[in-house]
């Protein structure tokens, strides 16, 4: 079972991604759950999205006491997940907004980071708003969780139509941020284990 703790700030897209995440392992054969934390805020507040993956059935709810890895668009709500992921798990953030001294603390804490610098990614493809792609097709190839087709094919589902026009940006977000990630760096599941694995 692989955990995933993602924080950013209210209209960063962590909701949408952590959804995406969700329905790209399921439609990959994989079990999957997700559940969303967020403040009274819709822009601005902390947003917090949990997404528990496995290659055989879960049991409970996803909400956990830690978690395996993080995923950070932004660190300004970091306090409110580092205590909850596992020291030696990899960390994959947007280094676009986080200080290197910041990154030092995490690394310190014993985890192991990925900096993908995803709004200068997304602002260079022409859609700033695509920044949380960037970091979640970097976060599938570090972790091999998932595969760029589901990530996209589960993102165009949550698009809803009055954005349909996001949906090849996100895509080309995604695709770019796969291509960026080191594959495999942190990988979440043996690379040998077969879905439906315990």
């Amino acid at each position: 079972m692989a955990e995933v703790l993602l924080t950013g700030v209210g209209g960063q897209g962590i909701q949408l991604v952590s959804r995406t995440l969700a329905l790209a392992a399921v439609a990959e054969g994989r079990q999957a759950m997700m559940v969303g934390n967020y403040g009274g805020m819709i822009r601005g507040g902390m947003t917090e999205g949990t997404v528990v993956i496995g290659l055989g059935g879960l049991r409970s709810l996803p909400i956990i006491p830690s978690a395996w890895s993080g995923f950070v668009m932004s660190p300004e709500f970091w306090e409110t997940i580092v205590g909850r992921i596992r020291a030696g798990g990899p960390v994959a953030y947007n280094s676009s907004l986080a200080t290197q001294g910041w990154a030092d603390e995490v690394a310190a804490g014993g985890h192991v980071t990925f900096p993908v610098a995803a709004d200068e990614i997304a602002l260079e493809l022409g859609s700033p708003l695509s920044a949380s792609f960037v970091l979640l097709g970097a976060f599938a190839a570090i972790t091999g969780l998932v595969g760029p087709d589901a990530l996209v094919e589960a993102m165009a589902e949550q698009v809803p139509s009055y954005r349909s026009k996001s949906i090849t940006a996100n895509e080309t977000a995604i695709i770019k941020g796969f291509d960026l990630g080191p594959a495999m760096a942190a990988p979440a599941f043996p690379v040998s284990a077969p879905v439906g694995a315990p």
